[in-house]
């Protein structure tokens, strides 16, 4: 083959149509003096790679491309795993939206999973980034039960809450989630670096009139919002809100917009919490049409099309994507009973990481 090859363009097979340039190769090689066998790192900095490096001869055999480069490293890549990386395929499931008519049975799961259960704990985080939402019934009603919950899939991510947080009539509460009045659905913590991304939420008691739990699939209001109302869509996608958070101890800030989109135009995350956010001071107009479309979002948010409504039972606990579901509940009154949950969080990373080396180890 000609000794001065910049890339690899293959006639046939999963890469035909892709350009394999050679120092993209390179820095793929997978041989132990390049790469850390147990943790897949690099062992050499790849800005030092000549950039004019070229592919001396190169062959496939049995799904794998062996390459032999000119600085004389040799390796071999499974054109498979190349595919997959060229493609973006990823082991974490698209995005199933709901409305208000979703059977939450299907959502469902016994506890077993606790116990080892690591067929079961990929079903459950599987519909959880597909649905946003999983609930978990049998968990012991007892403190700190929770926390076991939690670890199995990743480390708590602590906050100004603590790591783990009571949600119960409190007096002088430093949040109104420690009340007993009523929430309007929302997002938790958007005055938060980072956002928590997952929060999980256990009920050890709730025998209190009142205090049902409401929730929404924010990414279905959304796409209901960019097809029906773009002018709206665009104010919310575009104007940048304040969100904070004051108490005896801390202050808290973060700006964002209520729906943010990622480059592709997919729904990254929403910030939703009309007692933690500010508005600049823009022009009238923008004003007046940002008001309008929060309002608007808000009015969907609400709507029976929307919006469930369930009570949690006791020894119940759901885990949902807190940047995508908006959680709420309705007032609730102390003095007829105990209404008790446990709350923490979770961040993306330690789901999808343990998704991953699931799936990885199943295969």
């Amino acid at each position: 083959m000609n000794n001065c090859i910049r890339g690899i363009d293959l006639k046939e097979g999963l890469l035909k149509g892709y350009y394999l340039h050679a120092l993209w190769l390179r820095e793929r090689v997978t041989d132990e003096i390049n790469l850390d066998t147990n943790n897949l790192q690099r062992l050499y900095d790849p800005s030092l790679i000549d950039t004019d490096i070229f592919i001396l001869d190169y062959k496939i055999n049995n799904q794998l491309l062996y390459v032999r480069f000119s600085d004389k490293t040799k390796s071999n890549y499974n054109i498979y795993d190349l595919h997959k990386e060229i493609i973006g395929k990823d082991c974490i499931p698209k995005k199933i939206f709901w409305s208000a008519s979703i059977d939450l049975k299907m959502l469902q799961f016994d506890s077993s999973f606790l116990n080892n259960d690591e067929k079961l704990l990929i079903n459950v985080l599987e519909k959880f980034y597909e649905y946003g939402i999983v609930i978990i019934n049998n968990i012991e009603a007892k403190e700190k039960e929770i926390i076991k919950f939690a670890e199995r899939i990743g480390p708590i991510m602590e906050t100004n809450y603590g790591r783990i947080f009571d949600v119960i009539s409190k007096k002088k509460a430093n949040n109104l989630a420690y009340t007993s009045l009523g929430l309007s659905v929302h997002t938790d913590n958007p005055y938060r670096k980072p956002v928590p991304g997952i929060q999980i939420l256990h009920c050890i008691a709730n025998e209190a009139k009142g205090g049902d739990t409401a929730l929404v699939d924010g990414y279905s209001v959304c796409e209901y919002l960019r097809k029906n109302n773009k002018c709206y869509f665009d104010t919310l996608t575009s104007t940048e809100v304040l969100f904070k958070f004051i108490d005896k101890d801390i202050i808290l800030e973060n700006k964002g917009k209520i729906i943010e989109l990622d480059s592709n135009g997919d729904f990254k995350q929403i910030r939703l919490n009309g007692r933690s956010d500010y508005v600049p001071l823009l022009d009238k107009d923008r004003l007046t049409k940002y008001y309008k479309a929060r309002k608007f979002f808000f009015k969907l948010c609400n709507s029976s099309d929307f919006q469930i409504k369930f009570r949690l039972k006791k020894s119940t606990l759901i885990m949902f994507d807190n940047h995508r579901l908006l959680h709420g509940r309705t007032k609730f009154f102390p003095n007829t009973g105990l209404r008790h949950l446990q709350g923490c969080y979770l961040g993306h990373d330690a789901a999808e990481g343990k998704l991953r080396l699931l799936k990885s180890l199943s295969n």
